[in-house]
């Protein structure tokens, strides 16, 4: 659950990296002006056009806008939780655009990843699309691979990468300019 949810938040961070989107997750957002019993805590959430940096808590009133996209990993001891009392707050409290559930081991939801969009102020289901839930907001499809959630870009036709992918192509990147350089001084020797 855990590294399903760091992993995500931090693939979306690359993404949208030098843009005005702010992605966290495991943040209490706070939706009811001072009352701090009014909260949820989203596994993922998403809010464009606002600064990405660092909050201690997502106050929505001081923000001014509701996050577009959450993702909730949900397993036995959550789905109730995301299935009922969050889908209801993110719907009519909070007004979350859309909204997904991913369930890595398929023992609590069929399917697995389900997706849903405000239209009228009621949830509709996301069609499937070539076996892929897309989402307007995010611009990006999300989709499972080996009990993982990932997110495919139909503008690239692949994957974003995740947290260990982008190092290891920075990586590749850097030896390869290496080897470049390398090459360039042996034959400015010769």
């Amino acid at each position: 659950h855990r590294s399903i949810m760091v992993e995500s938040i931090e693939s979306l961070k690359l993404h949208y990296a030098g843009q005005k989107v702010y992605v966290s997750g495991n943040i209490l957002l706070l939706y009811q002006p001072g009352n701090r019993r009014r909260h949820v805590s989203p596994d993922v959430l998403v809010v464009k056009g606002l600064d990405p940096h660092d909050r201690e808590n997502y106050l929505l009133w001081e923000e001014g806008r509701p996050p577009q996209v959450v993702i909730e990993v949900t397993s036995e001891s959550t789905r109730d939780e995301d299935l009922y009392d969050k889908f209801e707050i993110y719907r009519d409290q909070i007004r979350v655009v859309e909204y997904f559930l991913f369930d890595p081991r398929g023992d609590y939801l069929e399917p697995a990843l389900q997706g849903y969009r405000l239209k009228a102020r009621r949830y509709e289901p996301i069609k499937p699309v070539a076996g892929r839930l897309p989402s307007r907001e995010l611009a990006l499809h999300l989709e499972i691979h080996q009990r993982e959630l990932r997110f495919f870009d139909p503008a690239t036709g692949g994957w974003i990468p995740t947290p260990d992918e982008a190092r290891q192509a920075a990586e590749a990147e850097r030896r390869q300019a290496q080897a470049e350089r390398q090459q360039a001084q042996a034959e400015r020797q010769q």
